[in-house]
């Protein structure tokens, strides 16, 4: 068999899109369609493993593959109706789905381009590696907003690299995308550690679980697991508001990016996707601190997934570190429940939603009592005097080296302070006006005049940046002010 070059692969699926581009079809349904046909035909390449989706004959891929025209169309249609209706993989793969080509002839474009690889037999890596790339195309389409739920590759596996996943350990992410984190987590595990068979089975079946909102995001998810060898029948990946309840199962390790947002109103839909109720935040029995705001229910809902001695890595934007009232009654929670041992304070520039200041929260829970699990706090300063762009300046694994060189996994007590990295005492944190953790030391060059200024293209990008987020601000504001209905 020759060697396949994902890159070449990638581009040659992609450039596909942009013809249908004419037809009216968007680079977001274009990845979707490439699913369907994707899977169908994957399936019947598997046909016979016990373990692969079980797609009912009337609507394989031998059934579509022979035809054109007008019967085409009408028996893609009628495949992506009647799969909707299956449980397992099949179910959440084809929720809701549509035949977004209606053009036979363009449909039998795709059809053709897929049918002429044998997918199968590529190794999990390789097709994880197609897909994904596809994923990214998808995300640099901003004016689609793909990228918001893209994390940046570089900082997840810095992350995951800290976090050290051990074979056995079960790992979740509640606002899980298009299942970054997870898939992450599964290479580091499979690069790091020689599984044997049992161990691999446990990754396969019960080593994740994920969830989204999004019927279509949780679509990709499914798909890049199932590519990446997690599930087969089923998937750990489920479409659900995670703040709706009290998760049912508890994890040794979440990792998460959760969205970002003011509002995080609580919102039931029927099985049409019909709201049938919403309320203004949520009230949990759980939750230390009822609030509208979205990325502090997010926090609590981790910290209640969580295992006594699980560990989280967990973006958050800067006024989770700030913010007052809710926000720092939920920041004593973490300083006396958890060991919220690093913070780590992102640059900007680095998420397709731009003006994003974010940070990750590295904490390991522990027992609920009378005293602070928390003794000191690492901050390590990423962003004075970092400048990055999506395009001209994107994060790379070496930017990310020397947090994850001083961050010190094995042994964190052999941590020694430097210029981005400097230990505050859990005293002075508490000192702080409201326990106020949006901790900074370093001098920015950016305020000084001199020669130390960024070239003109990055200042007139961050420049950019800081508007579109005073912009989101001003509209968060003038949402609240907007009286209910």
């Amino acid at each position: 068999m020759t060697t396949v070059n994902p890159a070449q692969l990638v581009a040659r699926v992609w450039n596909l899109a942009h013809v249908l581009r004419n037809d009216g079809v968007g680079y977001g349904d274009y990845l979707e369609q490439i699913t369907f046909l994707l899977f169908l035909k994957m399936a019947s390449e598997m046909e016979g493993d016990p373990d692969a989706p079980q797609v009912p004959e009337a609507y394989s891929w031998d059934r579509l593959q022979g035809l054109s025209g007008a019967e085409l169309e009408t028996q893609y249609r009628k495949t992506l109706e009647e799969l909707a209706k299956e449980q397992g993989l099949l179910g959440v793969i084809f929720r809701k789905a549509q035949n977004k080509i209606n053009d036979p002839a363009s449909l039998k474009r795709v059809v053709s381009l897929i049918d002429q690889q044998q997918w199968s037999g590529l190794p999990f890596d390789v097709k994880g590696e197609i897909y994904e790339g596809l994923l990214q195309r998808n995300a640099e389409d901003v004016k689609g907003g793909a990228g918001q739920y893209f994390t940046p590759r570089p900082l997840i596996d810095a992350m995951v690299e800290v976090t050290r996943p051990k074979p056995g350990e079960t790992i979740a992410d509640p606002a899980c995308g298009t299942g970054g984190f997870l898939l992450a987590a599964r290479d580091y595990l499979t690069k790091n550690h020689a599984l044997d068979p049992d161990e691999r089975e446990d990754l396969r079946e019960r080593t994740f679980y994920g969830a989204d909102i999004v019927d279509s995001v949780v679509r990709l998810a499914a798909m890049n697991m199932f590519l990446h060898g997690i599930g087969g029948q089923t998937t750990p990946v489920h479409r659900e508001d995670s703040l709706a309840k009290a998760p049912g199962q508890r994890f040794d390790i979440v990792l998460a990016n959760p969205p970002f947002g003011v509002k995080g109103a609580l919102v039931e839909l029927d099985e049409d996707g019909k709201v049938t109720r919403q309320q203004q935040s949520y009230s949990r029995d759980d939750f230390t601190v009822s609030t509208s705001n979205k990325q502090l229910n997010f926090l609590q809902h981790i910290l209640s997934m969580l295992k006594v001695g699980g560990r989280a890595a967990v973006v958050v934007p800067d006024n989770v570190l700030f913010e007052a009232g809710a926000g720092e009654a939920l920041r004593r929670r973490l300083l006396r429940d958890c060991d919220l041992h690093t913070i780590l304070r992102l640059p900007t520039g680095i998420f397709y939603a731009q003006g994003v200041k974010a940070n990750v929260l590295f904490f390991d829970r522990h027992a609920s009592g009378e005293t602070d699990r928390t003794k000191a706090v690492w901050f390590y300063d990423l962003r004075t005097n970092m400048h990055f762009t999506l395009k001209t300046r994107p994060m790379r694994p070496e930017d990310l080296r020397d947090f994850v060189e001083a961050y010190q996994a094995e042994d964190r007590s052999q941590r020694q302070e430097s210029e981005r990295f400097r230990k505050y005492d859990l005293a002075d944190l508490l000192a702080r006006d409201k326990v106020n953790l949006d901790v900074f030391w370093l001098k920015d060059d950016s305020l000084e005049e001199g020669s130390d200024l960024p070239a003109p293209g990055v200042l007139a990008a961050e420049i950019v940046e800081s508007l579109e987020a005073a912009l989101d601000e001003f509209r968060q504001v003038a949402e609240e002010l907007v009286p209910t209905q």
